[in-house]
């Protein structure tokens, strides 16, 4: 399987924040911002995969600055991972208000996809061609985001069963919540 550059699948998705994707506060809703990620995303992987693509799990989904009605938002998309069958999609997302001409970057995310055949599984994606610096960094940034997110994974789920809630029910007394009356424990 030849691989495919980068720039083969860079995506970018524009779009205008109008009135019904504002949330009761305002601004636009973050689920209309995170499904148009996962549209990038999707175009983005298909692209490189030349198969159809799913998302198996979303990375770093931190708002920055809120998205107002009437901006125009761009999503940029690229591949900066493949591994066998998935690939990491990296999104930047920037709002543009165009009658200020002021610029924000709002967030950053990965989306890890997962390249599907005809009978709906998982198959072989093209290697990916690192063509510059840029290119190398992400590379290496999405193998240390796994391995840390493994890490994770492992640390808490040895942890889990020594967290006993009857041994640990003390660390609420400073939290804010509230244990129900009559609750046994």
């Amino acid at each position: 399987m030849q691989a495919k550059p980068v720039s083969h699948s860079r995506t970018t998705l524009t779009e205008l924040m109008i009135p019904s994707y504002a949330n009761f506060g305002g601004h636009v809703h973050g689920g209309t911002l995170l499904s148009l990620m996962d549209k990038v995303a999707y175009a983005c992987a298909a692209k490189h995969a030349g198969q159809y693509c799913v998302t198996v799990s979303v990375d770093g989904v931190n708002f920055r600055q809120p998205v107002d009605v009437g901006e125009l938002v761009s999503f940029m998309a690229s591949v900066n991972y493949v591994g066998r069958t998935s690939l990491v999609v990296g999104i930047k997302v920037v709002a543009e208000n165009v009658k200020s001409r002021t610029v924000k970057h709002t967030n950053t995310s990965y989306f890890t996809m997962v390249a599907k055949d005809d009978d709906d599984r998982p198959t072989e994606v093209p290697p990916l061609l690192l063509e510059t610096p840029e290119d190398v960094r992400r590379f290496l940034e999405a193998m240390k985001r796994k391995e840390l997110r493994a890490s994770f994974a492992e640390f808490f789920d040895s942890a889990r069963p020594h967290m006993l809630v009857d041994e640990n029910v003390n660390k609420l007394t400073n939290e804010r919540c509230q244990l129900a009356d009559g609750l046994v424990m």
